[in-house]
């Protein structure tokens, strides 16, 4: 530091923490500091509204590229551009490989059918792709994984490739078809080993897959996936020592894929989180090299949030998504297009959720800097935090027999299903929002005939969901399903709101009524205000309203309330905005419906829509 930096600086007295919270308790004016500042995730920690240096001592000092990676495996940040590719037909899927390849993509995800893997498909599907150049991902089903892996490496070795430069991943991962489809899949082991042997000449090619994306997809809290991944990682490196495969062996075959939800934050220090812990792991084996403690992630932008309507609005949570991920230096990241909700991506589609990652790398230059958050102090702290959090979730697993044996138990299912029903509950009640969904729908927005797609299997097909397994149904389909019976029903009901008395109550009532309202997929009509309650009636009725709203104030309620009631009853449904003093007295007088900010959405909307015969 400069003297004349140091001569600033001394001009002013330290601050210490505790003035810092006692100045944000005398700003409170007498609130609860612990109630209005503290907030309580879901993860198991509390986060403070303030940091300081302070709050990283202790915290893992490393640099980029250097054990335990908690600030990541490399000292640059390039990480790969992949899109994934359902191959339904061989041909459109190597036109689309090779046309992707030259607009930014470094990366290709091919899924391909059980039922197809032959030599010819592998030639066919990579007709003109340079493997070396690029990474080069497959899954299939698990029963043919080990025959595809055989064509696969006589391909490579047939087109004369330097085999210690092909680079990429074949996802086996039997585990997750028990976690996901009840398929149980004996003596994996078997398959491994012969996945290991073939691809022993192939450093770069991965065979084994932990995907706790399925996880996230699912519901589960950041803790959750990551506690659990290092479980399922562990179990496959159990598995594979026992077997007398070598820890590094074992650990250089081992890749994660992770979903990426939107808690931006807190989703780049779980990657920085699942880098240290892993490597620690993995260092318990006893490997000849530090480089087999590393992980390799593929983060995928998460499914669970995505919604069918407003869908536009997907594009900025898969961007912050991507951002997190890119900046937490995960390997690789794919985007979902922001239609795949509803439909077979479209072109555009999938060519903006490119684009977003280009953005990220040649505007934003996020692939120039390794670990740009490292340092922080808030960052570094919900690193320690989720890692806390994290190894006590996975110690509980070891101790209840590992990660498989809990599946089979239905344990982890159940965990993830519950967690999912909690955020299910906390959407309901607004507490967790999903934009156009359940808080400012687009008012004037039908699906124009699109259905949501559900749960597809590993051949692209839809699955029905199956008991004891992971249920990977967005968070907002019930808001969804309801908006879309609301829209089938042939008749949109007029919600009216019945504006009169404070002028700032009755136009911020009026605003929340019409956002809590056209969630279902009502057609709502605000207005500026009415002078007396016989104008509002008569205005209503003008509009032919299926549902009248009154928005005052608390105090005027006891005025307004039941003389309008006595009015619209019996013409339309009645609802007073609000939880007035006078709620019992108006109950009384017969009026029983009342939205505010403490009501369950979704429940009070579906008994409207009973009441609407909808």
């Amino acid at each position: 530091m400069s003297k004349e930096r140091e001569r600033l600086f001394n001009e002013f007295a330290p601050v210490t923490s505790q003035e810092w919270k006692d100045k944000i308790v005398e700003d409170l004016k007498g609130a609860d500091y612990d109630k209005k500042m503290i907030w309580r995730t879901n993860e198991g920690f509390n986060v403070k509204p303030f940091y300081r240096k302070e709050d990283i001592e202790g915290c893992v000092e490393s640099l980029p590229g250097e054990y335990p990676y908690v600030r990541g495996n490399r000292t640059d940040n390039n990480w790969h551009v992949r899109q994934n590719i359902q191959v339904n037909d061989v041909c459109e899927a190597n036109a689309k490989a090779k046309k992707i390849l030259n607009e930014g993509v470094t990366s290709l995800g091919f899924s391909i059918k059980g039922k197809d893997v032959s030599a010819e498909l592998v030639e066919q599907l990579l007709d003109g792709i340079y493997a070396e150049a690029i990474e080069i991902n497959f899954s299939t089903c698990v029963r043919r994984t080990v025959d595809f892996a055989t064509l696969l490496a006589e391909y490579y070795k047939k087109k004369g490739y330097d085999l210690k430069k092909v680079c990429g991943s074949i996802e086996y991962d039997p585990i997750d078809k028990e976690l996901t489809r009840g398929k149980v899949i004996e003596e994996y082991i078997e398959n491994i080993k012969s996945l290991i042997n073939i691809t022993k000449e192939m450093p770069q090619m991965r065979c084994v897959m932990v995907n706790a994306a399925d996880l996230c997809n699912s519901g589960a809290y950041i803790t959750q996936e990551l506690g659990y991944a290092l479980a399922w990682g562990n179990e496959y490196m159990h598995t594979m020592t026992e077997a007398g495969i070598s820890a590094d062996t074992a650990a250089s075959k081992i890749k994660f894929r992770f979903g990426i939800s939107s808690n931006f934050f807190m989703e780049i220090a779980k990657f920085r989180v699942a880098r240290m812990l892993w490597a620690k792991i993995v260092d318990q084996y006893a490997p000849e090299s530090k480089e087999a403690c590393k992980m390799i992630i593929h983060a995928q932008t998460s499914s669970y949030n995505l919604t069918l309507f407003d869908s536009y609005v997907n594009m900025l949570r898969t961007q912050t998504e991507a951002m997190s991920a890119a900046i937490a230096g995960v390997e690789s990241i794919s985007v979902l297009p922001y239609d795949s909700v509803y439909e077979t991506p479209t072109e555009f589609a999938e060519r903006i959720a490119k684009n977003q990652q280009l953005i990220l790398k040649h505007e934003s230059h996020l692939d120039k800097v390794a670990d740009p958050a490292g340092g922080s102090y808030y960052i570094e702290s919900l690193t320690r935090s989720i890692a806390a959090e994290a190894w006590k979730l996975l110690l509980a697993v070891e101790n209840e027999g590992g990660f498989h044996s809990m599946v089979r138990s239905g344990k982890i299912q159940k965990s993830v299903e519950e967690s999912s029903n909690n955020r299910r509950t906390a959407l309901a009640r607004r507490k967790e929002i999903l934009l156009g969904t359940n808080q400012y729908p687009n008012f004037g927005e039908t699906s124009q005939g699109r259905e949501p797609i559900g749960q597809l299997c590993c051949c692209g097909k839809p699955e029905e969901h199956k008991d004891g397994t992971l249920d990977m149904s967005r968070l907002g389909t019930e808001f969804e399903q309801l908006r879309l019976s609301t829209e089938k029903s042939g008749k949109r009901p007029k919600a009216f709101m019945l504006t009169i008395g404070n002028l700032a109550m009755r136009q911020a009532r009026a605003q929340f009524s019409c956002n809590f309202l056209a969630a279902a997929g009502y057609e709502v009509i605000d207005n500026l205000g009415f002078k007396n309650i016989e104008e509002g009636v008569q205005a209503a009725l003008d509009a032919k309203a299926d549902i009248v709203v009154i928005c005052s104030s608390d105090d005027e309620y006891a005025e307004y309330a039941i003389p309008a009631y006595r009015q619209i009853a019996g013409k339309a449904i009645f609802i007073v905005a609000g939880a007035p003093a006078c709620t019992e007295e108006l109950q009384a007088e017969g009026i029983e419906n009342f939205i505010h900010v403490r009501v369950n959405v979704l429940d009070t909307l579906k008994a409207l829509n009973a009441k609407l015969g909808i």
